[in-house]
């Protein structure tokens, strides 16, 4: 292979037309590409009207896809200029339709790191050849055995990974060449994978237990040992596994688990900015979590922890908890708990009635809720009756119907605001319109992931953190959740989605100085504000 066709096939060396004249002659690419030197503006205009000249949605996917192969640098300065544009198309929703087409729309892998269950002793070379000599940063990793609202898809899911850390870049600023995305393959329980002809995973079924446990032991160890700068960002794991793998790490190294912490943490982001406009106390709240899964747990776990950083004991705080599964209202006698939901189970002598309590609505009468959070992908969940039974006991009612796509939402946004007579304070998992009710405008926050790990992440990364803990993870809800118009009649519980890059900063800088103040950087750090602006990738040529 020639310098020139080194340098054009590496997606962080590659300008394209953009190289000067003076580089096509010094890197021997005089006359490989057309005479006409575009400056990153010019490429940008011209790939953006490629762009919009695509059909569908997965088509504009696939060109950006192609496009962030080719170059780097354009495609996230390109994303810059669309983010809110282009967030849903690299990311949530239209990643679902990439990840069940991955093995006919198979592309070059994005510099991802294939580990795979069956082949335990080549961990350590997998990630070291997928990082090619790169300053790792950033690992995100997943197994996705629990895409929210699609479940197991085996190696497909590297798509998640690869969308993750694209938003880190676009909202944060985290140099792209310092990221690492990972597909765990534990082989797949989905039939139709397995039956697939062009399956590109591991064809057979999931492996559990210790031999699972082993390769997680193995790739925790080889990408500690080989990026010992890195934050590690788990993805997708199925709930058997998910706060296991997280438990056994989050004291050890600097790691953290989004659907359970992410997701959690932008929850109870949105909590704290519904009670700044209702002038309540989280202490005052009665939380009833819809979707007892690896989300609702997670949320439920920061929840708690937020209301022990206001002074509850464990055992006060999980008295605000009413976990509601399939089964119903989870007690400490129900069947086939998973460890997360032992934790916030009921007693049946609480209630009168609790062989009754096997279905939302009776739950919601039983114990009358401030909160209502679902993530059970059970669409319609909240009906008109629910919703009025809860508004009837709380002047205020926090309601966040947070299972996406948009099919599976428990309830509709202007549905909520109808049915409590613009009393209900939302947050939903997918984008929603403004809803117009009796003269005022209401915008609905975005219960989205993206609001909070960017920002989350980068300030962990640029202050060097040794761990996560509870203090930092209590330090960024609050400033996400204080960047809400407390004045303004109908305002959004979260910050929009437009507004990404500027609260990222705002985030990661608040991270970073809760990390600094507890000790916990692992190199000495003057400033905070300094660390993450000099940590800040530009995409500039």
């Amino acid at each position: 292979m020639t310098q020139a066709d080194t340098i054009l096939n590496n997606p962080f060396l590659n300008k394209g037309t953009a190289f000067t004249k003076a580089e096509r002659q010094s890197l021997g690419l005089t006359g490989t590409l057309p005479s006409q030197v575009q400056t990153i503006d010019e490429q940008t205009t011209q790939a953006y009207a490629q762009f919009q000249s695509k059909a569908t949605r997965l088509e504009k996917r696939i060109f950006l896809m192609n496009l962030f192969n080719e170059n780097r640098t354009l495609f996230f300065h390109l994303m810059d200029e669309h983010v809110v544009e282009f967030m849903p198309i690299v990311y949530d929703p239209v990643v679902a339709d990439s990840i069940e087409q991955y093995n006919e729309l198979f592309l070059d892998p994005q510099n991802a790191a294939f580990v795979s269950v069956d082949a335990p002793e080549d961990v350590e070379a997998t990630l070291k050849n997928a990082a090619s000599g790169r300053d790792i940063r950033l690992v995100v990793v997943t197994d996705a055995e629990g895409i929210l609202g699609m479940g197991d898809w085996g190696v497909n899911g590297v798509d998640i990974a690869v969308g993750k850390l694209m938003v880190y870049t676009a909202a944060a600023g985290i140099d792209p060449s310092q990221v690492l995305p990972v597909s765990i393959d534990a082989g797949t329980n989905n039939q139709k994978l397995l039956d697939d002809p062009l399956y590109l995973g591991n064809r057979h079924k999931r492996v559990y237990g210790d031999q699972y446990y082993d390769v997680i032991d193995k790739f925790v160890e080889a990408e500690q040992k080989l990026f010992p700068e890195s934050l590690l960002h788990w993805e997708d794991f199925g709930r058997s596994n998910a706060q296991v793998i997280l438990d056994k790490y989050k004291d050890q190294i600097a790691t953290f688990n989004d659907d359970i912490q992410g997701t959690g943490m932008v929850v109870l982001a949105g909590i704290l900015g519904a009670l700044n406009i209702s002038k309540e106390s989280i202490k005052d709240q009665k939380i009833l979590s819809f979707g007892s899964g690896t989300a609702g747990m997670g949320i439920a776990n920061q929840i708690m922890d937020e209301l022990m950083q206001a002074g509850l004991t464990e055992a006060e705080a999980k008295q605000h908890f009413y976990a509601v599964d399939k089964q119903g209202l989870l007690f400490d006698d129900t069947d086939d708990l998973t460890p997360a939901q032992k934790d916030f189970t009921r007693q049946r002598s609480e209630f009168s009635n609790a062989d009754e309590l096997t279905n939302l609505e009776a739950v919601v009468k039983a114990v009358h809720p401030t909160v209502m959070i679902g993530t059970s992908t059970q669409p319609g969940a909240f009906t008109e009756s629910i919703i009025k039974e809860m508004a009837a006991h709380t002047e205020r009612p926090i309601i966040f119907p947070l299972s996406n796509p948009t099919k599976l939402a428990e309830a509709k946004a202007e549905d909520l605001i109808k049915w409590t007579d613009g009393r209900a304070l939302i947050a939903t998992g997918i984008p929603a319109d403004d809803v117009e009710y009796k003269g005022v405008t209401y915008q609905i926050g975005q219960g989205n992931n993206a609001l909070m790990y960017p920002g989350l992440g980068f300030g962990l990364i640029a202050s060097t953190a040794k761990v996560l803990n509870s203090a930092t993870l209590s330090a960024a809800c609050h400033a996400l959740g204080g960047i809400v118009d407390t004045d303004k009649p109908g305002a959004a519980v979260l910050p929009p989605v437009s507004k990404i890059t500027s609260f990222s900063q705002k985030l990661a800088e608040v991270v970073a100085q809760s990390v600094i103040d507890q000790k916990l950087n692992k190199e000495p750090i003057a400033s905070a504000k300094q660390a993450v602006a000099d940590m800040k990738w530009v995409p500039e040529y």
